[in-house]
């Protein structure tokens, strides 16, 4: 424990993690990446980039490219999770300052309750989708006033719902042990996908031989806001990583079990997710995207209970470990004296009802280009900030107690670092008019702003990173 600490700043969730209780091995971490990439999400990622003029090959590949790079901000933010045990809220204090810390960390926030209502919404709509085909369309229905969809799929919405305030009540080890058993059977249950389809189809069928409908520049345009996008895919993990590697053992346990479980596990169901389609085509007569709905197509009582188990085990595991910690974390973090895991973690859930995630996801390109690139515009930086500030500024050297009281060296001005808050203004600026342009809040920015935003997390990200070193160095002298 710090000495001396303020009792407002801290609590048994956001205290440092004593040795003794670090649990977490290789496996514990490779279990964790796998239950979070086994999702509706994941499935149809590379097909969103196949809808987009890509082959099988190539979005495979992208999706490949881009969760190697964001691997390296995975590891290296999760370094002082595990050299002093402290979650990411705690670990911005020392860049941003004591206070200035509570804007990266509720800007994280935010983007997970919104992550949190869309996996909800996957869920809910798994469960509709199949009841549906055991009930023979029975659950269709008219669309409900303001919110845009029927009773049913609204009830389904909030049923799944209630499953996961369950877990949020149990605590965060009931989400750990729920990983590591989720984690086998989700692998199984995609590659006896990938199996049926194979036999089903005599082979994957015409999508997997369909050339690339992109040549030259056309290829590019598409390929680097889809990389961006990749990359923004896990950019929140990227930022609040600490909140898991805190309980490894060792370095290498949080090296090598997020080497393991998330590249290679988001390359496999990426290429399950293309592989499969492409034999719906030659199966069914029409590419099949929605997992969903594949599975209610596969027919029969027995395969409908199968899948709607299967598709509620992946979702939940993706949900609750990627979307529960960093908010619950980050309200402690605001006030530990009043704030529980429990309490960040049920405002969290709430917030994710209140987002109509249906709505969000109207479409791919609102999905790609206006969700996962807008907010790594804004995560990016926070990422830059971080990485530089921990490795070169303070050479991965923290004062524990200073992180824990307003009386020390990362108390700064009022609570607030001026360099960094300055780094992440700066580092956000330029992808503003791209963003307000792709969001439709503007018809028109110049075209340079536009080419910019393509390139949104690693413009945020370097940007932030070289003006908080400059800024910190000469804050030092």
């Amino acid at each position: 424990m710090p000495n001396n600490p303020d009792p407002d700043l801290i609590n048994d969730d956001i205290a440092p993690v004593p040795m003794d209780q670090r649990k977490w091995t290789v496996t514990s971490m490779a279990s964790l990446w796998i239950g979070m990439v086994v999702c509706v999400p994941t499935y149809v990622l590379a097909a969103s980039l196949i809808k987009n003029g890509m082959s099988w090959g190539e979005a495979v590949v992208t999706v490949m490219i881009g969760n190697v790079i964001v691997l390296a901000p995975m590891v290296l933010n999760g370094h002082p999770g595990t050299k002093y045990g402290i979650p990411f809220p705690v670990l911005a204090r020392a860049s941003f300052g004591i206070l200035g810390a509570h804007i990266p960390s509720l800007l994280r926030a935010l983007v997970a309750c919104g992550w949190f209502g869309i996996q909800t919404w996957f869920g809910g709509s798994a469960i509709y989708q199949l009841l549906n085909v055991l009930t023979e369309g029975s659950l269709a229905g008219a669309a409900l006033p303001v919110l845009g969809i029927n009773t049913a799929q609204t009830l389904c919405f909030l049923g799944f719902w209630v499953v996961q305030v369950y877990f949020i009540y149990k605590g965060l080890e009931s989400i750990r042990i729920f990983e590591t058993l989720a984690a086998p059977f989700l692998i199984a249950m995609g590659l006896a996908l990938l199996a049926w389809a194979y036999v089903k189809a005599d082979g994957f069928g015409p999508m997997m031989s369909a050339p690339s409908k992109l040549k030259g520049a056309e290829f590019w345009n598409v390929f680097w806001p889809s990389l961006t996008a990749m990359v923004g895919f896990w950019a929140t993990l990227s930022l609040n990583i600490p909140d898991y590697t805190r309980y490894a053992k060792s370095q290498r346990d949080q090296i090598v079990g997020q080497a393991i479980g998330l590249p290679t596990t988001m390359t496999l169901f990426a290429f399950i997710g293309v592989a499969v389609t492409g034999a719906t085509e030659v199966i069914y007569g029409e590419p099949v995207w929605d997992p969903t709905v594949l599975l209610g197509k596969m027919g029969g009582g027995f395969s409908v209970v199968v899948s709607l188990f299967v598709l509620s085990v992946a979702t939940l595991s993706t949900n609750l470990a990627a979307n529960i910690v960093s908010p619950a974390n980050a309200l402690i973090n605001v006030n530990p004296q009043k704030i529980s895991f429990r309490i960040g973690g049920y405002v969290t859930a709430g917030l994710g009802l209140c987002i109509f995630p249906w709505k969000l996801l109207d479409n791919v390109d609102n999905y790609i280009n206006t969700w996962l690139v807008g907010y790594s515009a804004l995560l990016g930086p926070i990422g830059g900030i971080l990485i530089v500030d921990y490795f070169l500024v303070r050479k991965t050297n923290l004062d524990i107690d200073d992180l824990y009281r307003r009386a020390g060296r990362y108390w700064y001005r009022k609570g607030f670092n001026p360099v960094a808050m300055v780094a992440l203004v700066v580092a956000v600026l330029p992808n503003i008019p791209g963003f307000l342009a792709q969001a439709n809040f503007v018809e028109h920015v110049p075209a340079f702003f536009s080419e910019v935003y393509t390139y949104a997390w690693f413009v945020g990200f370097f940007i932030a990173g070289a003006v908080h070193w400059v800024g910190m160095k000469l804050a030092q002298r």
